[in-house]
This record gives C-alpha cells, sequence and structure tokens, in this order.
C-alpha cells in the first residue's frame, strides 16, 4: 500500500520550490530557479535505487528502472516537467491540507476573503471524505506538474521496494519549460531509449488522453503616431484604438471562456500599449487541422484589411506554430492507450478518454518518434490561486503507473 503521508510529503517538498518558467527568455531553462528542484530531483532518483541517473546542461533529467524478468519487454517511459506556468506566481507557495474533506465552502485566504467554493468549483463534490492539498490563496500550487513528477518518484520507489512486480526496463523523464511550449525541444529522444511513454500531465482522476489542440502564438505589433493632443487632428495615429479595432474583430464567442470540447478559440493573454504602439500576445487553437489554419489565415487577412484602411502598414502579425495534435501519431499505436485504460480498469478507475485542451510535451515528443499519451495526475484549477489536489488522486495514479508496468512486462 502507498502511504498518503510519504505522498504528501513528497509533494509539498517539491511545490514549496519555485520553479517558475519565463517565456521571455531565451535560456534552457529559461530560470535559474529550475535548476533548484532539478538537483534535488537528481539525488531523490540517486537514493531511492533508480540507475542510470543523468542530468544535461539543459536540466533535462532522465533514469532508468532495470527490467526484472528474463523474457523481452518493451522499453516504456514517463514524464513530467517541473516548472510552473508564469500566468500566476509560484513563488513561496504554502499547501494547506484538508483533511476529510466535508464539501463545505474552503477558506483559502481570510485576510484576503478567498474561497475555494463546490459553489462554483463544483468538482470539489467529487472529493467528500477525501484529503485535498490547496493554496493559501496568494500563488498558485504547482500540481501541475509536480504531482505527476512525485506519482513517478513513486511508482519507481514502490517497483524498486516490491520486485515480486514483474516489469521491463523503466525510462522516467523530467523536463524543464513545459508551461511555455519550450518542454521537448532539446528532449534526446533516442538517448531516452523507450518504444512509448506517457505523461502524467492531466487533471481529474481516470483521464487518459491522446488527442490535443493544434497550437501557434500570435504577436501583433501596431504602429501610431504621437503628438501633442492639442494639435493632434489629422495628425495623431492612436495605436491603441486601432488594436481594440482588431480585437473587436475576431469572432468575440470563439474566446477561452465561451468554448468546450473540441471547440477551438482565439486566445488574447497579454496586451501593452501607449499611443505610439501597442502590443497584443495571442494564443490560438483548435483540434482540427483545418480549422486551425483558417484561425492562422484569419488573423492574416485581419491584418491586411487594417492596412489597406489606413493606407499604410500600422499592424505586423507574427505567427508561430507550437505543437501539433498528437492524435495522427498516436492511433497507429492504440495499443499503448488500450493498456493504459485496462491498468485504470484493473484498479476500478474509469477511464475518461477526451480530447486535451491544451498540450503536453507528449504532444511534441509524438511527433519526435516518440509517441506519448497523458494520464491523469489529479490536479484541478491549475495555474492559479484555487488549484488543488486531492492526494488519493495521486496515490491512485501512482497505482496506475505500476499496474501498466506490470500489464506490459505480462503481454
Amino acid at each position: 500500500m502507498i502511504s498518503k503521508d510519504h505522498i504528501i510529503k513528497r509533494f509539498v517538498s517539491y511545490v514549496t520550490i519555485d520553479t517558475e518558467s519565463d517565456p521571455n527568455s531565451n535560456t534552457t531553462p529559461s530560470t535559474k530557479k529550475q535548476w533548484d528542484l532539478a538537483h534535488k530531483l537528481v539525488e531523490e532518483l540517486k537514493s531511492i535505487g533508480m540507475q542510470d541517473v543523468s542530468i544535461d546542461n539543459n536540466a533535462y533529467i532522465m533514469a532508468t528502472l532495470p527490467s526484472n524478468v528474463a523474457h523481452d519487454v518493451p522499453t516504456i517511459g514517463f514524464i513530467s516537467h517541473f516548472d510552473t506556468s508564469p500566468d500566476f506566481t509560484g513563488a513561496n507557495v504554502n499547501p494547506q491540507i484538508i483533511e476529510n474533506y466535508d464539501g463545505n465552502d474552503i477558506m483559502l485566504n481570510k485576510e484576503k476573503g478567498l474561497v475555494l467554493s463546490p459553489n462554483y468549483f463544483e468538482d470539489l463534490l467529487l472529493y467528500k471524505g477525501q484529503t485535498l492539498i490547496t493554496t493559501d490563496g496568494t500563488t498558485l500550487l504547482g500540481a501541475d506538474d509536480k504531482a505527476g513528477i512525485c506519482e513517478i518518484v513513486s511508482a519507481m520507489e514502490y517497483l524498486i521496494q516490491h520486485p515480486e512486480i514483474k516489469h521491463g526496463k523503466i525510462r522516467v523523464g523530467f523536463t524543464p519549460d513545459e508551461e511555455i511550449g519550450r518542454g521537448a525541444h532539446k528532449f534526446d529522444v533516442e538517448k531516452f531509449g523507450a518504444h512509448w511513454a506517457y505523461t502524467m500531465d492531466g487533471s481529474q482522476i481516470g483521464e487518459l488522453e491522446y488527442e490535443n489542440f493544434n497550437a501557434a502564438s500570435a504577436k501583433i505589433t501596431v504602429k501610431g503616431k504621437i503628438v501633442h493632443p492639442g494639435y493632434a487632428k489629422g495628425k495623431m495615429v492612436n495605436s491603441m484604438h486601432i488594436a481594440t479595432e482588431f480585437i473587436n474583430s475576431l469572432p468575440r464567442m470563439e474566446t477561452p471562456e465561451h468554448t468546450e470540447g473540441y471547440q477551438g478559440f482565439f486566445h488574447l493573454h497579454d496586451m501593452h500599449g501607449n499611443v505610439e504602439e501597442t502590443t497584443l500576445q495571442y494564443i490560438i487553437r483548435d483540434h482540427d487541422k483545418e480549422h486551425f489554419e483558417a484561425r492562422k489565415d484569419m488573423m492574416q487577412k485581419l491584418t491586411e484589411e487594417l492596412n489597406s484602411q489606413y493606407g499604410r502598414e500600422v499592424i505586423f502579425t507574427e505567427i508561430k506554430d507550437q505543437y501539433y495534435n498528437m492524435r495522427e501519431k498516436i492511433e497507429p499505436v492504440m495499443h499503448i492507450v488500450d493498456i493504459a485504460e485496462e491498468a485504470m480498469k484493473q484498479l476500478d478507475i474509469k477511464p475518461l478518454i477526451k480530447a486535451i485542451r491544451g498540450g503536453t510535451d507528449g504532444s511534441q515528443l509524438s511527433y519526435m518518434g516518440l509517441p506519448c499519451p497523458n494520464i491523469f495526475a489529479g490536479g484541478h484549477n491549475f495555474h492559479g490561486r484555487y488549484e488543488y489536489v486531492p492526494v488519493e488522486s495521486m496515490i491512485s495514479a501512482t497505482q496506475v503507473i505500476c499496474k501498466i508496468a506490470e500489464i506490459v512486462a505480462k503481454k
């Protein structure tokens, strides 16, 4: 039996280390503080008995659990990322442990009046009677994806301590900078040497995913002209007004707060401006490749139309693809999804097979030759102050890892 206290202690030791990544940095990892947890993980992997533990110059960590069976078994991998999102601060995380959750409001921060309520976050009611780990309302928690790391390390430790559970060779990998779309960029697939892998980076218990968004980023730069406002008629060009035209010309209901399931969106996530220049940062998402391309075309055509309207180039649009839907690479090897589904069923966990409204390292790794479906890590409300994770879900994810290893060895 996997110890609840042991899981809690390990998880808390991870989330109290600040590992926020930085999209404006050109280094790997993008922040020096990611090294703090990376070095801790290397030592921990060695201490539990993992072999071939390595960390490269970009903080990518790999380790091996050797096979304990005589026959040939495919090498499988489990991967998680140790950075946290720059969307909300990850400094000075102060986790709260809620034992035997009663289904009522949880006061995160009395001084600030911050409440985690099932009236707003109804998924909380799935976990009545369980142990929840929450924030104190001033930071994110970091269950995305330190819960995944905790589960992988705990599963490897359990398999080492229980050699009666038969398994083939298992590789584990921990990456930096996943939250800024660069987690797989310098991942050495050949060195990792697995036939396939699983990212432990999903949300609620039971999630099993092999579809994700096609993704691109868009930077819109709007140029204006500053003139003294008292003498500006016919001369001033206010870049902020033009930027507002651009924003309002995109489909208003095709934004994250109005979409779900397979529906794509345009998401304006950052905006800085003055009269002289305004920049808009968008992300573009869609599961369907044709719709994805159409969204990018829409932005380019809107740019051309507004430039034509103003009689000169006032808007400059730069669009960069980030990752693609891994379904194309997973469907030819669907047995790797079937194995994960079987593992959950054997543990009496109901599989929730659905498309990810986001991306994982696995989406990029699948296109790099390492098919990589995604499995739940247990957390909810990622990237903000209302993030929480049920400890029982982390224990279940740890058991799923062990069960997958056992099934692969038998098959």
